[in-house]
């Protein structure tokens, strides 16, 4: 590989990263305008094996809006990211895909301080809602920069406490 070669390649790397952080982001606080502009316009989510829905990522989007009002605290913690881009002869190509790991921590509604602090500022009380898996990236190269073409959620375990 020429510098040329690694220097693309470690800014896809980059920009891949901050795509899957900005999805983290996205879910946690909310921002569902956010969440649907890291998809292309024909991008793809899955959440069925969490109980959830499949289908465009904008329709998620909105399924996920309703469904998340049952967790005003949350906080993903994306973690192992491994990024394998698509290999044209040496050269980058304009495909990629991400496994990554999941811990997502989250409070229901009622209980405990729903705006996520306690009265002296500090954080609320302990998530009683675990969930922790695996996602599946699939993202491409477009105009805007990489977005994700597919969002799958392989969920391994949860747990609810009270």
């Amino acid at each position: 590989m020429t510098q040329r070669v690694d220097l693309a390649t470690v800014m896809d790397r980059l920009a891949i990263d901050e795509v899957v952080s900005g999805y983290a982001v996205a879910v946690d606080d909310g921002d569902w305008a956010a969440y649907r502009a890291l998809f292309t316009p024909d991008g793809r989510a899955d959440y069925s094996s969490a109980g959830g829905v499949e289908g465009p990522a904008r329709q998620v989007a909105d399924w996920l809006a309703e469904t998340m009002r049952m967790f005003p605290v949350r906080q993903h913690l994306i973690v192992n990211r491994l990024i394998r881009l698509e290999d044209l002869g040496g050269s980058p190509g304009d495909s990629a895909e991400v496994r990554a790991d999941f811990v997502n921590p989250m409070r229901l509604t009622g209980t405990g301080t729903d705006a996520g602090t306690d009265d002296a500022g500090g954080a609320g009380g302990a998530p009683n809602f675990f969930a922790a898996g695996r996602y599946t990236f699939a993202l491409a190269r477009t105009r805007e920069g990489w977005r994700f073409s597919r969002v799958t959620v392989h969920e391994k375990w949860r747990h609810l406490s009270s």
